[in-house]
């Protein structure tokens, strides 16, 4: 299994050579680095640590300093282990948006957005009963029990709080992966608000075949606008001379005459 940690930025739309809109999500991805290697001789267990976006030394405990200063970083905001990484990595690598390639199968795990207190039709997609005609239940979670338990069942739906749970969605696919600007494109929608961190791995329940779509490009192409200089022919004054003086000469002529 490989990984890495990004930040949702937001969603937006690309089209393959074949004419097909995909929707896809836009993830930053800024350089992961490796702050701890476990072994199963010393932990029990294999896994890698990856921690992302840097953090305050103030703001951090000494014990996230001093392997911070083993890894050769400093202190970083988000951990996050990778259990069975089929990748060898050492302490201190840094791991890029290249881990993944165009058409890799992932899941997104992120924190869905915080709702509050809700009633149950919205948390629960409930229907709501009559609102008019003397109607006293509107939008009620309903009964409570029945006669002979006298009590509340387990799993009745009722209100309470809304969001702000852990969700992963499943077998999404790798759109785009530009190292340049540290982003990976991935189709459909992920959970959690934009700026929201979120956790790329591997997916565990995949089946289908790798299939890398190719996308349009823009480029944009600047104009030059080349300034034509149009050269101003003379005007030739000879002939409007000779034709005033035919004129004068007649005019002396019909006078003399």
């Amino acid at each position: 299994m490989k990984g890495i940690l990004g930040r949702k930025v937001g969603m937006t739309q690309v089209f393959t050579k074949d004419g097909i809109l995909i929707p896809v999500t836009v993830v930053e991805v800024e350089p992961n680095v490796v702050m701890q290697v476990k072994t199963p001789e010393k932990d029990g267990y294999s896994a890698v640590q990856l921690g992302v976006f840097e953090k305050k030394e103030k703001n951090s405990s000494k014990s996230s300093i001093k392997r911070a200063k083993n890894a050769n970083t400093t202190p970083k905001r988000f951990l996050k282990e990778i259990r069975d990484c089929e990748i060898d990595y050492k302490l201190g690598d840094v791991v890029g948006a290249d881990v993944f390639e165009v058409g890799d199968v992932v899941d997104v795990t992120g924190t869905s957005k915080g709702k509050g207190f809700q009633g149950t039709i919205k948390r629960h997609n409930q229907s709501r009963g009559p609102m008019g005609h003397g109607s006293h239940y509107h939008r009620g979670p309903g009964s409570l029990g029945t006669m002979l338990p006298k009590r509340v069942l387990k799993g009745k739906n009722l209100p309470g709080h809304m969001g702000h749970e852990t969700i992963t969605i499943q077998n999404l696919e790798i759109i785009e992966v530009n190292t340049a600007e540290n982003y990976i494109l991935v189709s459909g929608n992920i959970p959690g608000p934009k700026k929201g961190l979120v956790f790329i791995k591997s997916a565990i329940k995949n089946s289908r075949k790798k299939n890398a779509k190719e996308i349009l490009s823009y480029e944009e192409v600047e104009e030059t606008v080349v300034d034509e200089v149009v050269e101003e022919t003379p005007v030739v004054e000879e002939v409007a001379t000779e034709e005033v003086v035919e004129t004068t000469e007649e005019n002396s002529e019909g006078a003399s005459n």
